[in-house]
């Protein structure tokens, strides 16, 4: 979403509108047109306080959980050859316990992959295929899903949800921020949406009205020509609760077929810059490629 966070989605638009009175007579005789008054076009705030005190507390909420579990749904447009976008759909599990352990496991239109981080190592795992990349891993989450992006592109839509300051993400590129409304039709309950742009995307966040988790989020990266949409629907969580101590490893991985990390995109010249906060141009699976 910025990185993170989080993901079509359009800005209101103030119009205004100027009203150009004339006459066929008026054209004939070389008469220029009155002009109506100009229009006065509302003022906007750009950080509107009621978003950031949302955006703020739904933070505060997922950053003081020392554990967490949560599904969460991604869906994301690909261009197809015959010019209309194709949709993709990913279904991840997720867990974590602060501030070293991780993991994903992730169904979706595509051979299921799985994701494990211990504080010491970090492995991508695809069943089908029966291997495993493994490398050695900074001490927390947040150095971990860099770490996991810089050496292999991997990378989560979610990781603003699961960072130690998700606000702190949003707020480092932060340009524009609006309160839309309540809504009674996102995760069962009522919710509060907020809008904002931070870097260069554009994000819609449905934050639960009583628990200020947050439920859905769609995002348009505002670079993107063709303007495709990503959504992700956050639903079964479950904060400070208890976790298994196996869970954040696989015996089945550890014994697949090894393979180095290594990035599946090209890579950059040197000295060129890679884009936003180490991001990619759009959410995608996980890989790890020999």
């Amino acid at each position: 979403m910025n990185r993170n966070t989080s993901h079509g989605l359009v800005l209101p638009l103030v119009f205004a509108v100027l009203l150009i009175g004339s006459s066929a007579d008026a054209q004939k005789a070389g008469a220029k047109p009155a002009k109506a008054p100009r229009q006065a076009v509302p003022s906007v705030p750009v950080l509107e306080p009621k978003a950031i005190e949302l955006l703020k507390a739904s933070s505060a909420r997922l950053a003081a959980a020392r554990s967490m579990a949560f599904t969460a749904v991604v869906s994301y447009e690909s261009p197809s050859r015959l010019g209309p976008p194709l949709l993709y759909t990913v279904r991840s599990e997720v867990m974590l316990q602060r501030p070293d352990k991780l993991r994903v496991l992730a169904l979706g239109d595509g051979p299921p992959t799985e994701f494990y981080y211990d504080g010491k190592t970090m492995m991508a795992f695809s069943p089908v295929e029966n291997v495993v990349a493994v490398a050695e891993a900074p001490p927390t989450i947040d150095a971990a899903l860099k770490a996991a992006y810089d050496s292999a592109a991997i990378y989560f839509p979610f990781s603003d949800v699961i960072v130690a300051d998700p606000y702190k993400d949003i707020a480092d590129g932060l340009q524009r921020a609006f309160y839309i409304g309540q809504s009674h039709q996102v995760g069962g309950t009522t919710t509060d949406m907020v809008a904002y742009i931070a870097d260069d995307v554009f994000v819609q966040l449905w934050i639960g009205a009583a628990d200020q988790l947050p439920r859905r989020a769609r995002a348009v990266y505002l670079n993107d020509p063709v303007q495709l949409r990503h959504d992700m629907e956050l639903s079964n969580w479950q904060l400070d609760r208890p976790l298994p101590a196996d869970s954040f490893g696989s015996s089945l991985a550890a014994a697949a077929t090894r393979i180095h990390f290594a990035r599946p995109d090209p890579q950059l010249p040197a000295g060129s810059k890679p884009r936003g906060k180490g991001k990619p141009a759009a959410p995608h699976k996980q890989s790890a490629t020999p």
